[in-house]
């Protein structure tokens, strides 16, 4: 909805209001009741004002000229305050002065609004500063102009780093950046915008010094969300999927889970993860490095085997439902140890669980005796338990297992 069309509702609804409450008392007949009521009372004031104008006639206070004279204004007085009004002429005057207003109201309001209102203030870009682009050229100019003779104006270098960054002027941008000094070393943000700009300068590599500077913004926040999705896709040029994972997870921690940001980083990571799962038992390190040791044994503890889905429920399934799967401590919290997922599309679907697919911040499939699996078809697109769910499950299963069939076979209640 547009600013223009939100304030002719608003004050349309206002004027509505306004004649809501005036018009209902003018559009219906007085009550009949009380105009008799008055009627009676005012023939009663009549008679005691009669009596009294006779008594004084009586008594001689009062001339017989003068008693007609006063009994003729009293009765003229009399007929002019009690005038019956019929239902029809009182209905009709109330309905003249209401359709009088409702015309007159809506009318005032828009005459007065045209004469002292502002009616250009309704669209919003005649009210704003229009800059051409050869304004901010110039503003720009003058602002590197000054930043000659201030060379220690560090806010003033970050300014025109960023403002040079929002037009494409990366090599500039990164000039600018150089003279940052130590506002640029104190802040992660700026840290991972400097390194983002300079990658854009090499070709799209995060080598060298926009790796280092990745590694300094981390340092001194490790959340920061621009440094660590830098950091994940300069892990992705160097094949280094377990930091792919680990850097872009912990960014999916910070995103709504219910926006597309969110949905897209989860694909990246669980991407990350299979690679990582089907690279027959090694764990992939930077590239050209062997697994070590340690890496080496959580391949021994790791879980492998196949998803499928029983033909008895599988006219329940479409082919782009999400597909997820589990591993979960066998007792205590449900909270996933690992996760994959994918859509029915990919079964039957060869599934590898090992520590390299640990949750960031959660534990390890080897720190347990055995384990649960669950595969579950997500009818509401949500990782979440939701009804009409297909599942399918298994316990007790010891981390080292090979060949571990899972099937799905059940419906959620």
């Amino acid at each position: 909805m547009t600013p223009q069309t939100a304030f002719i509702l608003a004050a349309a609804l206002l004027v509505l209001v306004v004649l809501a409450i005036m018009l209902p008392p003018l559009w219906r007949a007085p009550r009949l009741a009380s105009a008799v009521d008055r009627r009676e009372a005012n023939l009663e004031i009549f008679r005691d004002q009669l009596s009294e104008l006779e008594r004084d006639r009586t008594e001689g206070a009062l001339a017989e000229a003068d008693f007609e004279q006063a009994r003729s204004e009293l009765q003229r007085r009399l007929l002019e305050e009690v005038q019956p009004e019929t239902p029809l002429q009182a209905r009709t005057g109330g309905r003249k002065t209401a359709l009088a207003l409702l015309v007159a109201i809506p009318l005032a309001a828009s005459t007065g609004y045209a004469l002292l209102g502002k009616p250009e203030a309704l669209e919003p870009l005649r009210t704003q500063a229009r800059v051409s682009p050869q304004q901010i050229e110039e503003m720009l100019v003058k602002l590197a102009d000054r930043l000659k003779k201030t060379p220690d104006d560090n806010k003033g270098w970050v300014m025109l780093a960023r403002s040079y960054k929002a037009l494409g002027r990366y090599i500039e941008s990164v000039e600018a950046y150089s003279h940052g000094g130590a506002l640029v070393d104190a802040d992660p943000m700026l840290l991972a915008d400097y390194a983002e700009v300079l990658a854009q300068v090499n070709g799209g590599s995060f080598e060298g010094k926009p790796r280092e500077l990745i590694a300094r913004a981390l340092k001194l926040d490790p959340d920061e969300p621009q440094a660590l999705f830098l950091a994940g896709a300069a892990a992705t040029d160097r094949n280094d999927f377990p930091a792919v994972a680990d850097y872009w997870g912990r960014l999916l921690r910070q995103l709504d889970p219910a926006s597309e940001e969110a949905q897209s980083m989860e694909a990246a990571v669980n991407k990350a993860r299979e690679i990582v799962a089907r690279k027959d038992g090694k764990v992939l390190g930077k590239a050209g490095q062997e697994p070590t040791a340690s890496k080496a044994a959580v391949s021994s503890e790791a879980i492998s085997g196949e998803v499928t889905l029983s033909g008895k429920i599988a006219s329940q399934a479409r082919p782009d439902d999400l597909l997820f799967v589990f591993a979960r401590a066998a007792e205590g919290s449900r909270m996933p140890l690992a996760v994959m997922r994918m859509q029915v599309a990919d079964l039957p679907f060869e599934f590898r669980f090992d520590d390299a697919m640990a949750l960031p911040g959660g534990r390890k499939i080897s720190e347990f005796a055995t384990v649960s699996l669950e595969a579950r078809v997500a009818k509401a697109g949500k990782a979440q338990t939701s009804s009409g769910d297909l599942f399918g499950s298994i316990k007790a299963v010891k981390p080292g297992s090979k060949n571990v069939k899972l099937v799905i076979d059940q419906v959620q209640p």
